[in-house]
């Protein structure tokens, strides 16, 4: 059995449930007591994908917006990322969509996907998923709840 390490970073503004993200996937608990990341966080989960093993190494980048350049300096050596959004607030989403332009800015290119957090607490997420689409189109969206774990199958494809 063939064994694959890869890195993923986890980006996004403060608060918009990164932390909640990366436990509910690697540890299948939530917890609603709220941590600021400091720096970062890497976790580890081995995913069984056809014949071979892959380890995902999970950086869980701090949400600071005066740390932006830091973020993009963690994904040197990268897989590819996944922005986290709070779909509640739209300002998380500009903050993962300005994180998408600098990092497309990079020499290289990393595949990646924009993740609609806290679809328990949306009206209408979908909502949201279109007018991303409107503003950039191309940008891959998963709506999903690390409270309930929903959508969280849909990413790992």
């Amino acid at each position: 059995m063939t064994v694959l390490e890869k890195k993923i970073c986890m980006m996004g503004a403060p608060g918009v449930g990164k932390t909640s993200l990366v436990r509910r996937f690697v540890d299948s608990v939530f917890s609603e007591k709220y941590l600021s990341t400091i720096g970062v966080k890497i976790d580890k989960k081995s995913v069984p994908v056809d014949d071979h093993t892959l380890n995902l190494m999970l950086w869980d980048l701090q949400g600071e917006e005066r740390y932006q350049w830091v973020r993009l300096q963690y994904l040197k050596g990268a897989s590819g990322y996944i922005l986290v959004a709070d779909g509640t607030r739209q300002d998380t989403l500009e903050v993962a969509l300005g994180l998408q332009e600098n990092a497309a800015g990079r020499a290289e290119e990393l595949p990646f996907v924009l993740c609609l957090n806290k679809a328990d607490l949306c009206a209408n997420p979908w909502a949201r998923v279109a007018e991303v689409e409107r503003h950039a189109a191309g940008v891959p969206v998963h709506v999903i709840s690390a409270l309930h774990a929903d959508g969280l199958d849909d990413v790992r494809r």
